[in-house]
């Protein structure tokens, strides 16, 4: 018998009306109550317990994220040094010029991997008409050369977790 139904059994009784003055209780319904009381401490404790472990598993992840962005922090801001050494007019040098994509490149697959560890992946999209479950059209461009609804360019990419889709992929298409 839960306490609900105990509490309800000892109110039912007719010793136990309120203009008689007084709760008459049996020692058989005070010992479940006492122990359903500890039942119910033990289980608030366990919740409690819980609760903390939650919120320092959830505070470890945010401060593994956080240190992954300053990761990219620290990269961007090592290219802005870089460009500022090395693209200045009377410093220009062509090779650091080259390898500025494959600097840039680096960056994007760490944010990558970032998102890929929270589940975000791209949609890997690559067909030449939109499929409208994953791409929304930004923008049309008049063409002659190739079909209508024809993707021109991909302006964004687009990402999703598990299966919802955080960002459509954006496209050109012909018109």
């Amino acid at each position: 018998m839960n306490s609900i139904n105990l509490w309800k059994n000892i109110f039912s009784s007719q010793k136990n009306q309120p203009e008689k003055g007084g709760l008459i209780i049996t020692k058989t319904q005070r010992d479940k109550l006492l122990s359903e009381n500890q039942n119910l401490l033990k289980e608030k404790t366990k919740l409690q317990q819980l609760v903390k472990i939650q919120q320092q598993e959830s505070e470890a992840k945010e401060e593994a994220f956080y240190s992954e962005l300053l990761d990219i922090f620290d990269s961007l801001e090592f290219l802005i040094d870089y460009l500022d050494n090395n693209l200045q007019e009377e410093n220009f040098n062509p090779k650091a010029f080259k390898r500025l994509p494959k600097f840039v490149g680096s960056m994007q697959e760490k944010l990558l991997t970032i998102l890929s560890r929270r589940e975000v992946e791209k949609i890997d999209f690559d067909e030449d008409t939109p499929d409208f479950s994953v791409c929304k059209v930004v923008d049309r461009e008049i063409r002659d050369d190739i079909p209508e609804q024809t993707i021109t360019k991909i302006v964004r990419q687009g990402f999703k977790i598990k299966e919802k889709i955080l960002r459509y992929v954006e496209v050109i298409t012909a018109k």
